[in-house]
């Protein structure tokens, strides 16, 4: 007499994951396109920053500098933005560069922050510990931004957005501003940075806690 046939029976805890916690990952994005929203909401118009009539030669390194501060207390999103620009254009001059910088995010991204912790990382058979994970990808991240041509070219585009808002900064006289001395020096978009920052702890957080 012939055995019954057996029914295959899934084991949910078998079926493959997601290679990150979805969740998190998303609750990251949405919290950094809201704070992305925020600080571009309070940028000052271009047409305000590229006025020709109110540039003006300094007469003084302190009156330079003095402008330099106002102007940017005044003009904080706009110059972040062209720092950001600065960034983004010799990034993609470099094509090898933002390979190498968006292989490294997306490493850290999905083999530690968002990675759930039951999951191992598991290369040519061999598993690692979330101890020696974390110890590659900061011995990568230094070797990359220290011993590549990759931190000199950040390095350059940073100065390059530096010296073009230092020297705006230095020309544009800021009388015709009107600057809220009580204004906090943080918010804006550096207050994004700083939302951006704590955003991303907060949606890594679940993740890394456990592997504490």
């Amino acid at each position: 007499m012939a055995a019954p046939a057996t029914l295959p029976i899934s084991n949910p805890q078998s079926e493959s994951q997601p290679p990150i916690a979805t969740p998190a990952f998303r609750a990251f994005l949405s919290r950094l396109n809201a704070t992305v929203r925020h600080g571009f909401s309070q940028r000052r118009p271009w047409l305000e920053l590229l006025d020709r009539s109110s540039f003006s030669r300094p007469d003084s390194l302190s009156e330079a500098a003095s402008r330099i501060r106002k102007n940017f207390s005044y003009f904080r999103i706009n110059y972040i933005s062209l720092l950001a620009l600065s960034l983004a254009f010799s990034l993609l001059s470099h094509p090898f560069s933002l390979i190498v910088l968006l292989s490294l995010l997306a490493a850290w991204l999905f083999l530690y922050s968002f990675r759930p912790s039951d999951q191992p990382v598991v290369v040519a058979g061999r598993t690692f510990s979330d101890r020696e994970v974390l110890g590659i990808l900061v011995v990568s991240t230094i070797v990359v931004v220290f011993l590549t041509s990759v931190g000199s070219l950040l390095i350059s585009a940073l100065l390059v957005g530096l010296a073009v808002v230092c020297t705006h900064g230095a020309f544009r006289m800021p009388e015709d501003l009107f600057l809220d001395e009580q204004e906090p020096l943080n918010s804006g978009f550096l207050s994004f940075l700083g939302g951006a920052a704590s955003s991303a702890a907060a949606a890594a957080a679940p993740a890394v806690a456990t592997r504490v």
